[in-house]
């Protein structure tokens, strides 16, 4: 049970806009409208950082709505568009589609403000189908923005046992189309790439134009030591997957997704999340 921790609403956050460095250099900020995170993914990085191990709560079991003024983030948002081009990631140790979205509408009231000034490049990286929500915002920022939605297996068993908190795969695929139609930029991000089906290519190729792919062992800041600190070789085995676990399987995965996709289509790692 994911707990909202008391006292949210009180203080304003110092600064919403974090300048980007590490892996997301390249990017300006990144913003983040939660702290913490409801989906406690088993492999999530973050909960190799200070504030996940020292927070005194289980990452994946508390979420922080940050204190929202509209006026302070929209001076903040102006003061940032006059220094040059505004390029942002959001999120980078949240998901900005927490379940707590649908009533505390955090992201969607940022992204009101970031529409009416629209930065050079926004991409949003969730996992949540509760995005669909926001087209009507995502559209008013045109070819300036991406969604990336986090799709890293097709197969729900794997889901359940690795990401059991996340939301269901097929209504993730499903927000993929419908983002697609609508007209809003879109990729899949496989991201890290989990034990999956033999169809899972092909099925990423029918639903979505762009995909990205990532491993435990380039993908997670550390060169594979954040994966290995949690013990994700062991989560492998006790799903009978324990030869996937190496580089191999992602770059066969890649080779196989370019076999269905167009040239240009198929990213791996950093490069797939750059602006």
């Amino acid at each position: 049970m994911t707990t909202i921790l008391p006292g949210v609403g009180k203080k304003k956050p110092v600064r919403w806009l974090t300048p980007a460095s590490g892996y997301l250099t390249g990017y300006a900020y990144t913003l983040n409208p939660y702290v913490g995170c409801a989906f406690g993914c088993s492999y999530c990085y973050v909960r190799r950082m200070p504030i996940a191990l020292f927070k005194g709560k289980p990452w994946g079991e508390w979420v922080e709505p940050k204190s929202f003024d509209g006026e302070q983030f929209r001076n903040e948002w102006h003061r940032a568009l006059r220094k040059g081009d505004v390029t942002v990631f959001m999120s980078s140790a949240t998901d900005p589609y927490q379940p707590e979205e649908y009533q505390a509408r955090i992201t969607r009231r940022l992204l009101e403000i970031i529409a009416e000034a629209p930065p050079q490049f926004l991409l949003l990286q969730t996992r949540s189908p509760l995005v669909l929500r926001d087209v009507d915002l995502l559209l008013k920022l045109g070819e300036g923005v991406r969604v990336s939605m986090t799709v890293e297996t097709d197969l729900e068993s794997v889901r359940k046992v690795l990401t059991p908190s996340a939301p269901p795969l097929a209504g993730r695929l499903r927000a993929i189309r419908e983002l697609r139609r609508a007209g809003v930029p879109v990729q899949a991000a496989v991201s890290p790439l989990l034990p999956c089906s033999e169809a899972f290519p092909a099925q990423l190729a029918e639903a979505v134009e762009r995909v990205v792919v990532d491993d435990f062992f380039r993908g997670d800041g550390s060169g594979g030591k954040r994966s290995e600190q949690l013990h994700m070789a062991a989560r492998y085995r006790e799903l009978g997957a324990e030869a996937l676990y190496t580089p191999k399987t992602a770059d066969d995965f890649v080779g196989q997704l370019k076999r269905h996709m167009p040239q240009g289509r198929v990213y791996f790692g950093q490069e797939g999340f750059m602006p």
